[in-house]
């Protein structure tokens, strides 16, 4: 075959090729080595299929290719987090981070290149989405964010958080396909309870996931409960208004029985008042959930700013006393621009 013929040998099940192997007269079991060799080994290359003989590697050289990414630049933060800038098989990059703390390293993994949402206060939306990414290719950047884990903290990636470049949902079925492989024995076998999938609410999808039965957990960058003011800062709120968002979460834990997960920002003169937080609080009251008050990171033009401790303060409070559990996150890796809403391929 031409070179530009060759198939992503990644895009076959392992029923496929085990019909490649019989149809060459190999045996069905060599299949199964391949398959090992792509998933739960992570190669890279024909080559390192080394309990394969050298007459099968040069066939599926010839034949197959394996589009793996390659980390082109990385940079590391002086709190420790990691930034990947990962450049795919066509030359486009997106963004990945590793985040170290006491207790976990998680990998924050892209979905696609850019993002078609237009958040405002977000730096990835600027980008415009270019396309989705390959199940392989979220696979490929949690590699090489566990390889670097044990390389560089000697210690085992534990977290996955689908929250760096692009929309997850609107990437669905290459993102549950990942995830597959990420889960599965035969390929990373990490805990789906290990994993948190965050959206910024599109209703629809939302309801899909409770659907499908998916065993991950759920996050959904709120940011006010006001469709008024959700709908200037985030244009998706326009066509998932917070009482579809409402229904769809609500159909969520009918269906899952699993509390959700609200990020949320504060930002001066925005969503900094106490009717915005009592907003925030009757919607945390739908379900049984949890928010994450982050810090926001600016993204240079000075139109959003993170609001006054005091306000800070006031939701928390307001939470508290409804009894809803609320945590401050505050941001690492600020200083190489790795950090929430951050991610914009600068380099």
């Amino acid at each position: 075959m031409e070179s530009g013929a060759k198939k992503d040998v990644r895009k076959m099940s392992l029923e496929e090729l085990e019909s490649y192997f019989i149809e060459s007269g190999e045996k069905k079991f060599r299949a199964k080595q391949v398959y090992e060799w792509l998933w739960r080994k992570s190669a890279k290359d024909f080559d390192q299929m080394t309990n394969l003989s050298l007459e099968i590697r040069e066939r599926l050289k010839q034949n197959f290719t394996i589009n793996h990414i390659a980390v082109d630049n990385m940079q590391r933060s002086s709190d420790g987090t990691i930034k990947n800038a990962v450049k795919l098989f066509d030359e486009k990059i997106v963004e990945s981070v590793l985040i170290p703390t006491n207790k976990r390293i998680t990998a924050c993994i892209s979905s696609q290149v850019g993002c078609s949402l237009d958040c405002h206060f977000c730096a990835t939306a600027r980008l415009k989405r270019m396309r989705n990414l390959n199940p392989d290719e979220i696979y490929d950047q949690v590699v090489a964010i566990k390889e670097q884990a044990e390389l560089y903290f000697d210690r085992p990636l534990t977290n996955i958080v689908f929250m760096g470049m692009g929309e997850p949902l609107l990437n669905y079925q290459n993102v549950i396909d990942a995830i597959d492989k990420i889960t599965s024995p035969d390929g990373l076998g990490m805990s789906p309870k290990r994993i948190t999938l965050s959206t910024v609410g599109v209703a629809k999808m939302i309801q899909k996931l409770a659907d499908d039965e998916v065993k991950f957990n759920l996050a959904v960058s709120l940011h006010s409960a006001i469709n008024d003011v959700r709908n200037e800062i985030m244009p998706i709120n326009l066509s998932n208004p917070v009482e579809d968002l409402a229904d769809a979460l609500k159909y969520w834990y009918k269906k899952t029985g699993r509390k959700v997960t609200y990020e949320y920002v504060v930002w001066k003169d925005i969503n900094d008042r106490p009717e915005d937080a009592k907003a925030l609080v009757k919607f945390c009251q739908l379900i049984p959930s949890k928010v994450n008050l982050i810090e926001y990171n600016p993204i240079d033009d000075g139109a959003f700013q993170q609001a006054d401790e005091s306000a800070v303060q006031m939701y928390v409070n307001a939470l508290e006393k409804a009894g809803i559990v609320v945590n401050i996150r505050r941001s690492r890796g600020k200083d190489i621009d790795a950090a929430c809403g951050q991610l914009a391929n600068k380099f």
